[in-house]
């Protein structure tokens, strides 16, 4: 069978049909409804410092295999904070810029990264093709390093035999164990948790705010213009750039459809905050959240006890709320490893940075230590 390696730099040169055949593990990061809203609103292009740089491997002309790749030219939106080695580059009169990086854009979130097709035999194989040619693409674009980020354990045993840098970190998920009602899963977690949450909710609903759920089929152009302020307001109110263009949102919704969740709460029906999820394989993915007004509560209930409500509601194994979060532990959620993969070309740099990888995953095992002592369950069983 003839098998070819190709760069692709724009997603909608791929067929539809031949992107279901990959195993995404209905992973919504990984439809190709997401990723080409991103390139197709703006949201990623070589003026945003993400040029599109997919590797993919063809059988017959037919994609086979592919890993969502871009050239990147600065460090934010991965969530795998790399600052330091770009710095302790700079110092050193090295260009660490531009690098390539296998991920989803803006996303901190695990699954496939190596895709190839569901039904071949020649799955291992094709990973492995596909991890060659980031090498060969690292090398040949004098690229300063191939990083591959929030990877699953389909991905590992290519990454792993491949004399890469592997890095780990924690998020924390919230876990179904078939709640029948929120106040079913309240009584699992220890008291003092119980009650802030209780607490915490009250405060909201004594303010009159109410949660109306809608999919992306149902979504208004006012409930995208609302979702697009507060996803503005958040990034503002923490000094960062907002890197989403508006027209992502609704290109997401028309793409993604039932798959696409936005939480509006309202008081004497004046929206005032939201927060948008994703679905897909047996979990919920908590995106963006952001408010008018600063209400006590308000935050916890719509980024955190929302999501978990509507997971207990339609039997969703997993709510991922994103990256970092101690505060969630005491909210019912738990720390979980992630994973990611770099390749350093050059051999000093990758050996000062193997060093400080050993040592900061010593420290993650300490960290995880110590948040074992804050488990928020009961011990005493139900």
């Amino acid at each position: 069978m003839d098998t070819t390696p190709r760069i692709i730099t724009d997603l909608s040169t791929i067929d539809k049909r031949d992107w279901a055949q990959l195993d995404h593990e209905d992973n919504p990061f990984l439809s190709l409804s997401f990723l080409r809203a991103l390139e197709a609103s703006g949201s990623v292009s070589p003026a945003s410092g993400w040029q599109p740089h997919h590797l993919a491997i063809f059988q017959e002309e037919r994609l086979a295999a592919f890993a969502p790749t871009y050239v990147k030219t600065h460090s934010h939106g991965e969530f795998v904070f790399d600052w330091a080695w770009a710095d302790a580059y700079h110092r050193n009169g090295l260009d660490y810029y531009p690098k390539m990086l296998t991920a989803i854009p803006y996303s901190p979130v695990s699954g496939p990264r190596l895709l190839s097709s569901e039904e071949s035999a020649d799955s291992p194989a094709l990973r492995k093709m596909l991890l060659q040619l980031a090498v060969d693409e690292c090398q040949q674009g004098e690229y300063s390093s191939w990083h591959c980020n929030f990877t699953r354990q389909a991905d590992e045993t290519a990454l792993a035999q491949a004399n890469l840098l592997k890095r780990r970190d924690l998020q924390f998920h919230w876990f179904n164990r078939g709640y029948q009602s929120f106040e079913e899963f309240l009584q699992q977690l220890r008291s003092r948790k119980r009650k802030n949450i209780r607490r915490e909710r009250r405060q909201v609903q004594e303010a009159g705010i109410r949660f109306e759920w809608k999919t992306g089929r149902d979504l208004t152009g006012d409930d995208l213009d609302f979702l697009y302020r507060c996803y503005c307001n958040t990034f503002r109110a923490h000094g960062n750039h907002a890197a989403l263009q508006p027209e992502f949102f609704q290109m997401l919704a028309d793409g993604l459809g039932d798959r696409m969740h936005m939480s509006i709460a309202s008081r004497q029906q004046k929206p005032l905050a939201m927060s948008m999820f994703l679905s897909g394989g047996g979990r919920l993915y908590g995106r963006y959240w952001g408010c008018m007004e600063e209400v006590p509560g308000l935050h916890f209930e719509a980024a955190y006890y929302q999501g978990i409500e509507h997971c207990i509601k339609y039997g969703i194994d997993v709510f991922e709320s994103g990256a970092q979060g101690e505060h969630k532990i005491s909210r019912g959620f738990v720390p979980v490893p992630t994973t990611s993969y770099h390749l350093i070309r050059h051999e000093a740099f990758r050996a000062a940075i193997d060093d400080y990888l050993r040592r900061e995953s010593n420290r993650h095992d300490r960290y995880r230590d110590e948040l074992s002592e804050h488990e928020p369950y009961r011990r005493d069983g139900p």
